[in-house]
């Protein structure tokens, strides 16, 4: 279908947009939040200079300390200091610009997931193009979420396990990101490598085992204990939470140690470490959302909400995992010494 068929109908100005808009919020996520990246600085009729930063925010300073920076310096451009970074001014009359420079790995970590967004986005937004032209923004805006649930779930009769598999592994990868920039991790500093091995974990572990997990506990339940009533979904979460649950956490530890080529001791004492503590916190978020899971959800699409609730699951099981690989690099420092 050729590109110019996005454009055949007032939709094409709204996927257009849409495109426009992820742009513009993926570069609004992944920036630094403590640093300016352009700083635009003006006269005012006052005696004051307005600081146009990014995100438009608008900062007025006292002219003559914001153009002489110095020890004696007042608190309104000491406390600009601290929040902005060290500004360097010229001459007054003129407006001056500071644009900080992108290292090599904000630019790479910024270029992925721009990109990743801008695929997402085009191609939810691109499932109906070229039957709908005369469709009004209501029946877009109907029919594009209804037709990519329909598409997906065409996708996974045909092939349940790789669907699964790829869900999972955009999840894990998504989550492992928030947990590092919810530990302060500056865009160009992710540990790229990191995130592709809790990757590796959705797609080679966690899609994978939870299809079958998920499809024999209900066939367990339904055909050999006959438990089909409303309530049988309450024994489901039991027999979850105690075997299911700390078999995966477990298990995604231990994908975390091989793929990281650590000692079997090291990763013996990763499971001690985090057993006891991801029970307690799964138990504060998994029971009402399998409540749902198993109450409400068909068996097959049973994967695909659960790993929404993933995203926050898998921060916590990140973190973690992350603690553990610090602490081993921890002892050994002191082991050395």
């Amino acid at each position: 279908m050729k590109a110019t068929a996005i454009f055949s109908s007032r939709s094409g100005w709204l996927y257009l947009s849409t495109l426009l808009l992820s742009i513009q919020t993926t570069a609004a996520f992944l920036l630094p939040t403590a640093d300016v990246s352009l700083l635009h600085i003006t006269k005012t009729r006052d005696p004051f200079l307005r600081i146009h930063a990014v995100r438009d925010e608008v900062i007025d300073v006292p002219a003559n300390d914001a153009f002489s920076p110095s020890a004696d310096a007042s608190n309104s451009l000491q406390q600009l200091q601290e929040q902005k970074g060290e500004l360097r001014f010229g001459n007054a009359e003129t407006i001056v610009s500071q644009v900080k420079s992108l290292d090599k790995n904000t630019i790479i970590n910024t270029s992925i997931f721009a990109i990743a967004l801008v695929t997402v986005v085009f191609q939810v937004l691109s499932v109906d193009v070229g039957i709908t032209r005369g469709w009004s923004t209501e029946e877009i805006a109907y029919r594009v979420p209804l037709d990519n649930w329909n598409s997906y779930n065409a996708i996974l009769a045909a092939a349940p396990i790789q669907t699964k598999s790829i869900t999972s592994a955009t999840v894990y990868a998504i989550g492992d990101t928030i947990a590092q920039r919810t530990e302060g991790t500056e865009i160009g500093e992710l540990d790229r490598g990191r995130i592709v091995r809790s990757l590796a974990a959705g797609l080679i572990g966690h899609g994978p085992l939870s299809h079958f997990w998920y499809q024999i506990s209900e066939d367990f339940f339904n055909n050999v204990l006959m438990w089909t009533d409303w309530w049988s979904f309450i024994p489901k979460v039991v027999i979850d939470q105690t075997l299911w649950g700390p078999f995966w956490n477990n298990s995604y530890i231990v994908l975390l140690g091989v793929m990281q080529f650590q000692k079997p001791s090291q990763v013996w004492a990763d499971i001690k470490r985090t057993t006891i503590p991801l029970v307690v916190s799964g138990l504060k978020l998994w029971p009402l959302a399998h409540c749902i899971t198993y109450g409400f959800v068909p068996v097959e699409n049973r994967l695909l909400w659960v790993d929404m609730v993933e995203i926050v699951w898998v921060t916590i099981l990140a973190t973690q995992a992350a603690g553990s690989v610090e602490s081993n690099e921890a002892a050994e420092k002191q082991e050395q010494e």
